[in-house]
């Protein structure tokens, strides 16, 4: 579980530092709620990545969303988050263009595909390929099922690679294969290891 916890920022940075003790465990306990009301949406997939702050009673929502109905979703969970007063939704609706429909179908089998990253596909291999309905409606519209430690955002024809990994050479292989990608403009690795991925509490 912890790889799929890391596959949302949480951005505290100075906000904690500056919070008195009793109320930066209130603001700690806010934003594990908002984390768990995100991660467990039912639209939030391999090809999202969203990330989140916290300004008092205000969390600002930021991040890349593959479909219009994931941005609205992670809105209307954070509203109801106790502490939570206002929410700035700054998350980025993706291209549904056909083009980078298919980026992200073949980044997918590129990696999940790959005999060394197969392992972290929770479908066990499969879909290596396009169903019916994937056929008909685009693999953004109906993307794999289960948790994803590398998540793959696709704009315009750039691929961006977000999640936690347990080794190095794991997202090496992520960003080689990646890179093999027809179509793909551009490949940005921002894959993080597993111990380098925990959340640090910042000094005081």
């Amino acid at each position: 579980m912890r790889t799929r916890l890391a596959s949302i920022v949480l951005v505290l940075g100075g906000v904690l530092a500056a919070q008195p003790a009793a109320n930066e465990q209130a603001v700690i306990n806010m934003a594990r709620q908002i984390q768990r009301e995100i991660l467990t949406l039912p639209d939030y997939g391999v090809f999202d990545s969203l990330r989140f702050g916290i300004k008092g009673d205000t969390v600002i929502l930021r991040g890349y969303a593959s479909r219009p109905i994931l941005k609205s979703s992670a809105e209307n969970v954070t509203k109801k988050v106790e502490g939570v007063g206002k929410v700035d939704n700054q998350i980025q609706v993706l291209s549904l263009s056909p083009n980078d429909d298919q980026i992200r179908l073949r980044a997918y089998i590129a990696i999940y595909g790959h005999p060394s990253l197969s392992r972290f596909n929770p479908n066990r291999g499969t879909p290596m390929f396009m169903s019916r309905m994937q056929a008909m409606t685009g693999i953004t519209n109906n993307p794999p099922f289960g948790n994803h430690p590398v998540h793959i955002i696709v704009n315009n024809g750039n691929v961006t690679l977000e999640g936690v990994l347990p080794a190095s050479g794991d997202r090496t292989i992520a960003e080689l294969q990646a890179n093999s990608v027809p179509g793909a403009f551009a490949v940005t690795n921002n894959i993080e290891i597993e111990e380098s991925a925990k959340f640090k509490k910042p000094k005081k």
